[in-house]
């Protein structure tokens, strides 16, 4: 589906009744109105600039858009929208798509986004005597000026580029964040364009369709269950909290949807503080947030949260929850050892060699690949809530950011396999990770056992946990 390059000189053929004028193809796509739009300009070859009939059965294709929670939508909750062209006989691909309300279908529902170089919002007035393009810029945020109040979004000259030469279907993909408040029905108006690629007006199949999102069922302001606030139960499930902990939030209404973080929600290094509109303050400061669901929010403290008593808000389209009450300590350590790790009645830390196996007894768990560790092995061990670390700069690295650089603890730490101490190869944040401790312990000389005790002291405090590892020489 390429533009047709308005030349003013073809205005001026036309006035003067000269001989007809060759419309040159456009680089990115249609201009605004034609994604099928009700008493709008129809499809491209409703308009004239592509031959052929629009669903034609004979083409055998298909133009379709993904929508991430089903054809609903969260007032004001940004959806990622996967446009597919399918053809079985085309080589190059093209897309115009909008969205409006089903009471209004003259009035733009929501706005777009283009994430990558491949799309690019077209904003038009509502009578199309004006209108220009807002392509993509990284970092830059895509806006129509105020008189042009409808936005289509479509292929870039870089996605068209690109996708020549692709046989069977191509996809494109951005965001689109419905009303801010309920607006009754949406409807989603997609045109595609399964080219031949040769850039003419012949050959080209044009599909049009049109789905209908209804607004998800009104929940009420989220609230957190009592005790409901835990640090992360695989990592001790503590009551109290520490700077640059992960936590569990547990209630109801908490979100409208269920998913976790995405490498499109980070700002560079930067983890997110809002997913789909569900926020999280702890003691007044916005936390991290990696998990979302009706029932459970995953959130990590700010490095820069007070100690004491502080106050805990989950906020969502829908209202605020009411404050809960926790207590925040300077450190708040627990190793990685969850439920599933509980052998016998006994709580196994979690342990890995290199090669991806686990210390544990052989055959203890179904499934898990594992053996006992051996005196000089060196094994790996992740924690949350050791408190401050230093970079290669001796810059403290802050809670919210995928850690890129070498670092180590602040604190004394050490640790203990049945009495006898560890050397420590590496105890810091874990490279790649946001928040996650390891450490690199080279197992110490003790006796056969499957049940050695293991223990750690930070800051010359003993760890609460009750952990066992087994060692075999």
């Amino acid at each position: 589906m390429e533009r047709k390059r308005k030349l003013y000189i073809a205005k001026v053929a036309v006035i003067m009744g000269a001989i007809p004028v060759l419309l040159w193809a456009y680089e990115y796509g249609p201009d605004p109105g034609y994604s099928g739009v009700p008493k709008e300009l129809g499809t491209c070859t409703a308009s004239g600039c592509h031959v052929g009939t629009t669903n034609n059965p004979a083409n055998k294709g298909s133009v379709s858009v993904a929508f991430p929670s089903g054809q609903t939508y969260v007032p004001g909750v940004k959806q990622h929208l996967v446009v597919t062209i399918a053809d079985p006989t085309q080589r190059a691909w093209g897309f115009q798509l909008t969205a409006r309300l089903a009471t209004n279908t003259a009035t733009l529902a929501g706005s777009f986004a283009s994430t990558d170089q491949n799309t690019t919002m077209m904003c038009a007035a509502s009578d199309f005597s004006s209108q220009r393009e807002a392509p993509y810029v990284s970092g830059k945020t895509q806006t129509c000026p105020a008189s042009m109040t409808l936005q289509y979004m479509e292929h870039s000259l870089a996605g068209y580029n690109a996708s020549k030469g692709h046989t069977g279907s191509q996809t494109y993909e951005f965001d689109w964040t419905p009303p801010a408040t309920n607006s009754g029905n949406v409807i989603v108006y997609v045109s595609g364009n399964a080219a031949n690629g040769d850039l003419t007006v012949n050959g080209d199949h044009i599909y049009n369709t049109s789905f209908t999102l209804t607004p998800a069922a009104a929940g009420g302001p989220p609230e957190i269950t009592p005790n409901g606030v835990v640090s992360a139960g695989a990592f001790g499930g503590f009551a109290s909290v520490a700077p640059g902990s992960w936590i569990e939030i547990y209630g109801t209404n908490l979100a409208a949807t269920t998913r976790g973080w995405a490498g499109a929600d980070f700002t560079g290094t930067q983890a997110p503080t809002s997913l789909d509109a569900v926020k999280v303050t702890i003691g007044g400061q916005a936390a991290f947030i990696d998990y979302i669901s009706p029932t459970q929010v995953n959130a990590q403290v700010p490095s820069g949260t007070p100690t004491g008593a502080q106050q805990i808000t989950v906020s969502t389209p829908a209202g605020a929850s009411s404050a809960y009450n926790i207590t925040v300590n300077t450190l708040q350590p627990g190793l990685l050892a969850p439920s599933s790790f509980i052998v016998g009645g006994k709580q196994y830390v979690v342990a890995l060699f290199a090669d991806g196996t686990y210390v544990l007894p052989p055959n203890a768990i179904a499934g898990v690949p594992s053996r006992q560790a051996k005196p000089g092995e060196t094994i790996v061990i992740y924690g949350i809530g050791f408190g401050p670390v230093l970079d290669s700069g001796n810059q403290n690295i802050p809670a919210g950011t995928i850690v890129t650089d070498s670092n180590k603890l602040s604190n004394s730490f050490s640790m203990d396999f049945g009495g006898s101490s560890a050397t420590l190869s590496y105890s810091g944040l874990a490279p790649s990770f946001v928040g996650l401790y390891q450490f690199n312990v080279v197992v110490p000389s003790v006796a056969n056992n499957d049940l050695v005790p293991l223990s750690f002291k930070l800051n010359g405090a003993s760890g609460s946990q009750t952990l066992f590892i087994a060692v075999h020489n």
